[in-house]
């Protein structure tokens, strides 16, 4: 007669190897094989579902996308409206397309700056750890600041429909022009993640930031038209990549596009993401 509490281990060692898998499944209870290992895709949409529960969270993260679109347009449409093209409703038909991209350009800085917060406080460690495709946090994250790119482009767009402003391109050439928008700012924000992977501090991120889009953003024709300028100067502004996102957006909303300018638009961003999403995915990727 066997010892009280000896019985499970005895019977445990009467069993054969395949009872004895069998019963640890059943314990464990797995199913007879692992689940496939999600894909890249998969990935990066599962990353960027939790970017979003994060701003569902946290409203406060969506308030720039709303309150600085408003803001540039009253501010560049009556403080400057007249004195540039003589009338404010003249200068918003002009203006808007630009504040749409200048809108998702300054707003696209905060992507840098979440990254190197979620590196640097360790959370990106535990991501690391899992047997994933290592860039699917960054390119999820990326994905889910289209939502907010997306909204402040929408407020833009509204707010100028209310002070006067008439799409000749009609609702085709506004979505047109937004969904160009929202790819610009996919292929800028790279630039900002690269630079959140290279700088110690958020702080520091939004300093050079800001050092580095002031340039691009008054270099452009967002708010004058470039013809009354210098040759030289002309030429610098042409090669700007938000002066050609600009006139590409422009046309599309006034209905007067070419496709040379659409097609210039698309280049300079797959430049900015051949450039730069190597560079960030191998920043991401090294040892440090």
């Amino acid at each position: 007669m066997s010892e009280p509490g000896t019985g499970g281990a005895a019977s445990a060692l009467t069993l054969d190897g395949d009872e004895l898998d069998a019963a640890v499944r059943a314990a464990l209870r797995t199913g007879e094989t692992r689940p496939a290992r999600p894909g890249a895709a998969a990935m990066c949409l599962i990353f960027c579902q939790r970017a979003l529960f994060k701003i569902r969270r946290d409203p406060q993260q969506v308030f720039d996308a709303v309150l600085f679109p408003v803001m540039v347009t009253l501010v560049f449409t009556f403080l400057f409206g007249g004195a540039i093209a003589g009338s404010t409703d003249r200068y918003l038909q002009f203006l808007l397309p630009g504040v749409v991209v200048l809108t998702v350009v300054m707003i696209s800085m905060n992507t840098g700056v979440a990254l190197n917060v979620a590196v640097s406080t360790g959370i990106d460690d535990r991501f690391r750890s899992m047997p994933i495709w290592r860039p699917a946090m960054l390119v999820g994250e990326l994905l889910s600041d289209v939502v907010r790119y997306l909204m402040a482009s929408v407020v833009a767009v509204l707010l100028g429909l209310l002070l006067g402003y008439r799409p000749h391109g009609g609702l085709l050439g506004v979505l047109a022009a937004l969904a160009m928008v929202q790819v610009f700012a996919f292929s800028l924000a790279w630039v900002w993640t690269a630079l959140g992977l290279v700088v110690d501090k958020p702080q520091t991120i939004m300093t050079l930031s800001g050092i580095g889009v002031f340039p691009l953003l008054f270099a452009s024709n967002i708010f004058v038209a470039t013809h009354s300028m210098p040759g030289w100067l002309q030429a610098l502004i042409n090669i700007n990549p938000v002066t050609r996102t600009v006139t590409a957006v422009r046309g599309l909303m006034a209905g007067d596009v070419t496709g040379w300018h659409i097609f210039t638009a698309f280049l300079a961003d797959a430049v900015l993401i051949a450039v730069f999403g190597p560079l960030t995915v191998y920043l991401y990727n090294r040892e440090r």
